[in-house]
């Protein structure tokens, strides 16, 4: 067993959407432990950061403005697998193509408006949550 932790954002659509307790419960249903939470809206400066990784390419800026265009919720999650398995649970980037079942699948709008962000990796995941989170916000064992 592999105990990892990983990110899930609640993006501004699925906060306007009213999804946020949703996905919260089928994260905790599947057996994952909530890390940290938080509600918040992120500024330009720590959008263009967390989606660095993107900055070369073309939809880069309509990125940044989509996910400051409201307020967020951030959570880490730890359990076996988890960032695999939550990539799983979310669905393929394009709600238009994901399966029906996953995050995504049942109520993603489009490529952009796509409800959920989770960490692809153990870097990204390292990079990631130290942009919303700061260490004492993150509960020990419990």
């Amino acid at each position: 067993m592999a105990v990892e932790r990983t990110l899930i954002v609640v993006k501004p659509d699925g906060v306007k959407r009213g999804l946020i307790g949703e996905i919260i419960t089928r994260f905790e249903r599947k057996g994952f432990k909530i890390k940290a939470l938080k509600m918040l809206w992120i500024g330009k400066e720590q959008a263009e950061r967390f989606y660095s990784v993107h900055k070369d390419k073309p939809f880069f800026n309509d990125l940044v403005s989509f996910v400051t265009s409201g307020p967020i919720v951030a959570m880490i999650i730890e359990g076996d697998e988890a960032i695999s398995v939550a990539r799983i649970m979310i669905g393929l980037t394009d709600g238009r193509k994901a399966q029906p079942g996953t995050i995504r699948g049942d109520f993603a709008l489009s490529i952009q408006e796509n409800v959920v962000h989770a960490s692809d990796s153990k870097e990204s995941f390292e990079r990631e949550y130290r942009i919303l989170f700061n260490e004492n916000e993150i509960v020990g064992d419990y």
